[in-house]
């Protein structure tokens, strides 16, 4: 973050300092932030997180209207930042954790070289979140998503095999923009995604379905002529943007009726994750192609209706075997 950003400094609150513990060094808060994203530069993270930390941060000293020293950081501080967001902002609970999980790595930090007395980061935690939020889509309504691409241009072309390929591999937008034509193994109906082009940073392999594999194929050989080693592009050859194609897609969205559903490449990853069950898939293969090491993140991939958990007791009812 740019350190002009931070000039004309105003202190607003006091905190209380611990006596039991010395900070080693007095530094201002955004000092201790500048040291912090020197090391979370050194650990190779994307961009995005990169960003988020930087956005985060920002969000945070605006509440604050300007930096402050050492010893006026307490965790009253942040418990007013936190309701601020909720009640004066009128914030969603994801988007308040969002905030709250960047800025609570950025103050355990802080704690741990020294920085500050008090570990606030034990104090200032997400706020619960209520389960069962996401909407995926519905078969029917992804028929008429796609039905709503005219495919005689290039770009809605494009788009509507990124859709198909995002429902089939359920891999993050992010993701899907850096793939390299290399990367896609349609022989062996998989593509290679590279560790350094994932959230997680662990590079990992999602497979193909058989249409994918032959829609990609078809894809594939009409845009050999960009001579670009990315595989999704614009029409003039450059790199596609996630914000255009979540544009894109809520445009389709709207084009198709769709009405009090997101229509974005996130609610693809959670449709696709909940037809995969209904289909038949086991949690454990899906999680190894999300790509989470927490089943819990899994759980909250998978919202089912009433209907579908009772459609799915239909045809596992224990009573079956009797």
């Amino acid at each position: 973050m740019e350190r002009n950003l931070f000039n004309n400094r105003k202190t607003i609150r006091r905190g209380r300092r611990s006596q039991e513990r010395k900070v080693d060094l007095d530094l201002t808060l955004v000092e201790m932030f500048e040291r912090f994203m020197v090391v979370k530069k050194s650990e190779g993270l994307g961009e995005r997180t990169i960003e988020d930390y930087q956005t985060h941060f920002r969000y945070f000293y605006e509440f604050l209207e300007g930096d402050l020293p050492s010893d006026e950081i307490s965790i009253d501080l942040f418990r007013e930042y936190l309701a601020f967001m909720i009640h004066d902002k009128g914030l969603k609970p994801m988007t308040v954790n969002l905030r709250v999980r960047t800025i609570r790595a950025f103050m355990r930090f802080c704690y741990t070289e020294g920085y500050i007395n008090e570990p606030i980061h034990e104090k200032f935690k997400p706020i619960k979140v209520p389960e069962d939020t996401i909407q995926s889509l519905t078969p029917g309504e992804v028929k008429l998503l796609i039905s709503s691409i005219d495919d005689q241009y290039y770009a809605s072309y494009r788009d509507k095999i990124m859709i198909l390929v995002l429902l089939d591999t359920m891999v993050r937008i992010s993701e899907l923009l850096e793939i390299k034509r290399r990367n896609v193994d349609l022989k062996a109906g998989f593509i290679q995604l590279e560790a350094m082009d994932t959230k997680t940073r662990k590079a990992r392999i999602v497979p193909l379905s058989s249409k994918s594999i032959k829609l990609l194929t078809e894809y594939m050989a009409e845009t050999e002529d960009f001579g670009s080693e990315l595989l999704f592009l614009t029409y003039d050859g450059r790199k596609l943007t996630a914000n255009t194609f979540r544009r894109n897609m809520m445009e389709y969205g709207d084009r198709a009726g769709i009405k009090n559903k997101r229509v974005s490449p996130h609610t693809l990853r959670h449709t696709g994750a909940l037809f995969y069950v209904m289909n038949g898939g086991d949690p454990f293969s899906l999680q190894k192609i999300l790509g989470h090491s927490d089943m819990s993140m899994v759980r909250k991939y998978i919202q089912m209706t009433n209907s579908d958990v009772k459609r799915q007791h239909n045809s596992f009812s224990p009573l079956n075997r009797i």
